[in-house]
């Protein structure tokens, strides 16, 4: 069902998935409006200009971009903290040394107030479960939960819904589902430690990469 002229939020960090998220609720009929974070993660700048470029391509004329020195001052992950490794070898145990503490609770919680005072009816999140055994912040329940506290924590007349369209899917999927709905694929980034060419060795270039090799389509964009 076409909902017209109602807003979503979408935080957008100029990934893949994101992108892709925002597409779809542009077809669902929303009007979006982009959110991005710059939290001092270490490709910041391109992730950025990618966020810009995706926003044109789309038309989004609505957008945020807040800047979190938070997360620099808390360190704790290596996409934050330049003295910390980030993991090269795709062997990693437990939760990765990428995950940065509570990242979604806290993107929710800013975009929610950003939804509630632009009259949104929806945030749109490009959380996906198959990262869940590491991102704890990516499972399916635990996003739900904060969609009753956003709601419980707002106006009465508030009711926000949180869609995570690819919250099921694997890479392969969303690599067809963006191809079905031509995104602009090589606008988005994904590498967590470069940024003038991916790095092609993070956990995050190889989950990409294999996502493209499964799903039969060549990657768009440039690897070391």
């Amino acid at each position: 069902m076409n909902i017209v002229n109602k807003k979503a939020v979408c935080i957008m960090s100029g990934g893949m998935d994101s992108t892709l998220s925002a597409y779809m609720a542009i077809n669902s009929g929303y009007e979006v409006i982009a959110v991005h974070f710059n939290y001092a993660q270490r490709t910041e700048k391109k992730e950025l200009e990618c966020f810009k470029k995706i926003c044109n391509e789309l038309n989004i004329e609505k957008q945020y971009v807040l800047d979190l020195d938070f997360f620099s001052q808390l360190g704790a992950s290596a996409l934050t903290d330049v003295n910390i490794d980030v993991p090269t070898s795709g062997i990693e145990e437990g939760v990765p040394v990428t995950y940065v503490p509570f990242r979604n609770g806290i993107f929710l919680s800013m975009a929610a107030a950003v939804a509630e005072k632009e009259g949104a009816v929806a945030i749109s999140i490009g959380v996906v479960e198959e990262d869940s055994s590491g991102y704890p912040d990516c499972r399916h329940k635990y996003i739900k939960s904060m969609q009753d506290s956003i709601n419980l924590g707002t106006k009465d007349e508030t009711n926000i819904e949180i869609l995570m369209p690819l919250v099921e899917l694997s890479k392969s999927q969303i690599v067809s589902k963006a191809t079905e709905l031509n995104v602009a694929l090589e606008l988005t980034w994904s590498c967590y430690k470069d940024e003038e060419k991916a790095c092609g060795v993070c956990d995050s270039c190889r989950l990409r990469l294999n996502g493209f090799k499964l799903a039969g389509v060549n990657d768009p964009i440039d690897y070391k």
